[in-house]
């Protein structure tokens, strides 16, 4: 029985990731959802950059302390292995649904260039954006890094062994080929606002840092993201 619950745990997180990262892709991109990053009640913008900077802030603590060797291994001693991915997943996911939920727009335009070539260009790498992000997951261990791998390794009885240093495709030229997807999604905006703006400035800073350090690093280094 624990078994089975510690699988159902597991791809529970996964689903709940799985629904609130495409909400959040929706939101980034104003696409077919209640709530983007330029809607809402609008406050001064001073008092929504202070809150948005802190919903952010909160985000980077949790991702940050969570993902650093020390916290993991005396976190482990609480909560198995086998589960510790998983319940990483699910705190930054939490964090992620508060962002979304709290967010307050800044909607004064940096940059308009919808119904232009240039807007249309954008638009195209917004996706583009994404889809380098979740091909580089599927290049090193999708399952592994959501979890999954994890929980039905325990459910089947299995002993649990992380991957193999490797660096394949996107990984021989860049450090991060996850984190590139991200920031070309985040600033490819045909309408830039200055909310949008500052979550991606906010979200660029810690994977920029990376991304300039070059090639053929360790790509088990994804196991920071949420």
């Amino acid at each position: 029985m624990k078994r089975f619950l510690v699988l159902i745990y597991g791809f529970a997180v996964y689903l709940f990731f799985l629904g609130t990262f495409l909400y959040a892709i929706g939101f980034l991109g104003r696409i077919g959802v209640p709530k983007t990053i330029d809607s809402g009640p609008v406050s001064e913008p001073w008092t929504s950059a202070l809150i948005d900077a802190l919903l952010l802030s909160i985000f980077a603590i949790q991702h940050s302390v969570m993902a650093r060797r020390g916290f993991k291994q005396r976190w482990t001693r609480v909560v198995s292995w086998y589960v510790e991915r998983s319940t990483f997943v699910l705190a930054s996911t939490l964090v992620l649904a508060l962002v979304l939920w709290q967010w307050r727009p800044i909607p004064n335009a940096i940059w308009d260039l919808r119904g232009t070539l240039a807007g249309s260009a954008l638009a195209v790498l917004f996706w583009v954006g994404w889809a380098i992000l979740f091909f580089s997951t599927f290049l090193i261990n999708h399952f592994e890094l959501f979890g999954l791998h994890q929980v039905s390794a325990y459910a089947r009885g299995n002993e649990f062994h992380h991957i193999a240093f490797r660096t394949p495709l996107l990984y021989r030229w860049v450090r991060h080929p996850i984190y590139l997807g991200f920031v070309i999604a985040f600033w490819s905006a045909p309408f830039m606002s200055v909310g949008h703006v500052l979550f991606s400035a906010a979200t660029t800073g810690y994977p920029g840092r990376d991304l300039l350090r070059g090639a053929r690093s360790d790509p088990r280094l994804w196991q920071r993201i949420p």
